[in-house]
């Protein structure tokens, strides 16, 4: 991508400042109207992007990716005089397609790409960034000079930044990612597969990494995240697997439903991130399946046992060793069409049916839960476009000047 569009863009963004700021009486997106930047900031994530590009990508302050661009694999092959064997590594620099926020809602935004992928970031702790190719597509992945990557044993990129952040990139489904020339990440993700960044502010342990391999082997079709924002409880979901639709309500402090709905018949593995099982034990839950009681799994290989048409569907506890104290529940269903899942505190009131998911409307990628849900972007201090994401895209625009 050429410096003199990105300059042009930081311009842009610079003028819109001042407006912004005398908008008195303005709303957030009011004020983002007025320019080809678009900005989003929510409780752990935050971005901007231009015309061709996201910048400044931050998970809990910590800018994980100076940029991302994407772009149609014929394109990119057509300009750069690539094969379809042609070196992942030396694939650099490609111009990225037009890209349009789509909608945001409380728990995440969706980034629209012209060559017909679909770009979602979800606002939890993971910060976990989605990019699915409904056509085969490139992305590259631009790195802060003060950040590293490098490819590991299993195939995923794992980039760390200057204060010890790491994010993992992989692709699920077919596809390929790598480390390229130039130091940034590429991936080449096929039609109907989806490159996942997730990422880790605090340590990155090897119970992580085993739930990443659930995810990059398509074993885990489907997270869901309960999480606390401006003082009330909101859910989102991300669906890794294409066949499956997943709605969630957290219905007290102390249980979450939700509903999963897949086309195929082959059991999976769901993920409950949340805040509120963070000091409880596996003794201290009681999971249900389809109102049945899911028995405990004592390793990851009998989680996937279990996922694998296995006689009973089970689950297990990862906790959190981070400042910020959240759980990971992991639920193997043995086999599906549509089944319902209940995680509650042994003591707490659900009636453990799962049969509460709310109104049944998600279609997958992002649920409101209990917020409006109406594409709203919010007040200028929870998820929404604002000065702040403004200011930041200009810092991601002035750092991805630097790194070309």
């Amino acid at each position: 991508m050429s410096i003199r569009p990105l300059a042009l863009a930081a311009l842009v963004l610079l003028a819109s400042l001042a407006p912004m700021t005398a908008a008195s009486g303005a709303t957030p997106s009011q004020a983002s109207s007025n320019s080809d930047v678009e900005a989003y900031s929510g409780t752990h994530v935050s971005f901007a992007t231009d015309s061709s590009a996201i910048v400044g990508y931050a998970v809990d302050s910590e800018t994980v990716l100076s940029s991302v661009e994407v772009q149609s694999e014929s394109q990119v092959e057509s300009s750069l005089g690539i094969g379809v064997s042609g070196d992942l590594q030396a694939v650099t620099d490609f111009a990225g397609t037009a890209l349009s926020m789509d909608a945001s809602a409380q728990t995440s935004a969706s980034i629209q790409a012209e060559s017909g992928a679909t770009i979602e970031a979800h606002d939890h702790g993971h910060g976990t960034l989605v990019v699915d190719a409904s056509d085969s597509q490139y992305v590259e992945l631009g790195m802060n000079a003060s950040s590293s990557a490098e490819t590991t044993s299993d195939g995923r990129v794992l980039v760390t930044t200057d204060d010890g952040t790491k994010a993992v990139v992989m692709v699920v489904g077919d596809g390929d990612v790598a480390v390229n020339d130039e130091g940034n990440v590429t991936a080449n993700v096929k039609a109907e597969s989806k490159l996942v960044v997730r990422s880790y502010s605090d340590e990155r342990t090897e119970e992580d990494e085993q739930t990443e391999q659930l995810i990059a082997n398509g074993t885990a079709a489907a997270e869901v995240y309960v999480d606390q924002q401006d003082g009330e409880r909101v859910e989102g979901t991300i669906t890794y697997d294409q066949d499956t639709n997943v709605t969630a309500e957290a219905e007290s402090e102390s249980a979450v439903n939700m509903t999963i709905d897949r086309a195929e018949s082959e059991g999976k593995v769901v993920i409950a991130s949340t805040s509120q099982f963070a000091a409880e034990s596996s003794d201290d839950l009681t999971v249900r399946v389809d109102g049945d009681v899911a028995a405990q799994a004592s390793s990851y290989s009998e989680l996937r046992a279990a996922a694998d048409d296995g006689d009973t569907s089970k689950y297990m506890v990862k906790s959190s060793g981070s400042a910020e104290a959240s759980a990971d529940v992991l639920v193997a269903v043995n086999h599906f069409s549509e089944r319902s899942v209940s995680i509650a505190d042994a003591d707490g009131s659900s009636d453990g049916d799962g049969s509460d998911t709310g109104d049944g409307s998600d279609t997958g990628d992002s649920n409101t839960g209990d917020g409006s849900g109406d594409g709203s972007t919010g007040s200028g201090d929870g998820p929404g476009f604002g000065v702040f994401a403004a200011l930041l895209s200009l810092f991601g625009l002035g750092t991805l000047l630097a790194r070309r």
